[in-house]
């Protein structure tokens, strides 16, 4: 009987053993032949753990990159005898259903010919309505065969260091790519096409890459901010994401848009000046107040603010380690708002056009004063 006992128990303890070592955390070990699969899971199935931001980030690229194109180029040039192509890629954005796209003005170039293919890969023929090669903005048109998807535009000028945006473009040609990041600073001043300036860019190291130009730079509601213009790379040189990109505030192309609306070529204003922003200490050396204002370096000849008679500097000084011309106007308010950052005046400027009148507060030899300037459009006239 004892012995009985013992075969039994020794039969149930192997046994434990052997269902023990099969189960691992909800796992089966694979048989080692046999028909069985080749791999394993767990026992009970879940869904994703997604968390607030991806569903946000998955919200929006579901929505906004059924609006967003990929825009090619091509400019015939004839070279003696013969004729050859230049090719061109970049992004765009619908802006409504009519079939309206915003694009970088370098996107589209002096092209011959302009395709758009859509993200369901239809392809139409663009032509281009409006360009604004100061600020790298053209404004192009399809004509849709059915209800086209299209973005809403936000208010850059609401736009903070430290916000979540999200770009959505072709880099090197991959189309739909969403990339993320945050705004990492605003008012940025770049070099744009032609060795122009373009001033009040919103930087971000969302990734940026060749062929990202034109598309649209997103907040987490989906509303444009930004058009994604230009990347940082490190001695000039070519190449992909540093972590550096700039995008033009969307406000900046509106201005453009109403005109267009109202059967008007879009003409950027011009006030005719180089200045620098001095708060602070440097200001404090100068006797300006502390608080901030654009010290006018030199005025453009024959420029609105010429005509108006603003004043530049004219004495060249060292203050730490900034270089500066002094004795010109310090203007320290615009359009009754003071001048507390450096792209103040391009924000300013980004909401009129040329005739325009702009009224500025400036400091003149101890003494404030009002000047209101009727801005122009001559091509040879700076911000």
């Amino acid at each position: 009987m004892k012995l009985r006992v013992l075969v039994v128990s020794v039969f149930l303890v192997a046994a434990f053993v052997v269902l023990t070592s099969q189960t691992r955390l909800g796992q089966r070990l694979l048989p080692v032949s046999g028909t069985g699969t080749l791999w394993s899971g767990p026992s009970a199935a879940h869904t994703a753990g997604l968390g607030a931001d991806e569903l946000n980030n998955i919200d929006i690229y579901k929505t906004a990159h059924r609006a967003v194109v990929n825009i090619t180029t091509v400019v015939y040039r004839r070279y003696w005898f013969d004729v050859y192509q230049a090719k061109g890629i970049g992004s765009g954005f619908i802006i409504d259903e009519a079939g309206r796209i915003l694009t970088n003005a370098h996107v589209i170039g002096d092209s011959n010919s302009i395709e758009v293919t859509m993200a369901d890969q239809k392809k139409y023929k663009a032509r281009l309505l409006d360009r604004d090669p100061v600020n790298d903005l053209a404004l192009v048109q399809i004509e849709p065969r059915g209800k086209l998807p299209y973005l809403h535009l936000g208010d850059s000028d609401a736009i903070q260091v430290g916000q979540k945006v999200l770009a959505i473009g072709n880099p090197f040609g991959l189309g739909g790519t969403l990339t993320t990041g945050i705004v990492s600073s605003i008012g940025r001043t770049i070099g744009g096409e032609d060795g122009k300036q373009l001033e009040g860019m919103i930087q971000t190291d969302a990734a940026i890459n060749p062929g990202n130009s034109g598309g649209p730079l997103l907040d987490s509601l989906g509303n444009v901010m930004g058009i994604n213009t230009a990347i940082y790379t490190p001695n000039g040189e070519g190449g992909g994401n540093v972590g550096i990109g700039f995008a033009l505030p969307i406000n900046r192309a509106k201005s453009m848009l109403n005109d267009y609306q109202q059967g008007r070529h879009y003409q950027p204003p011009r006030l005719g000046i180089v200045s620098v922003f001095l708060a602070g200490d440097y200001a404090a050396a100068l006797d300006l107040p502390g608080d901030g204002g654009l010290l006018i370096q030199s005025v453009v000849r024959d420029s609105a603010a010429a005509r108006a008679g603003l004043r530049g500097g004219n004495e060249a000084i060292r203050i730490g380690n900034l270089e500066i011309t002094v004795g010109g106007d310090f203007i320290v308010g615009i359009e009754g708002q003071p001048v507390d950052r450096q792209d103040a005046l391009t924000l300013a400027l980004a909401r009129k056009r040329a005739g325009d009148k702009l009224r500025l507060t400036i400091l003149r030899n101890g003494r404030t004063m009002d000047v209101t300037v009727i801005l122009g459009a001559a091509p040879d006239e700076r911000i």
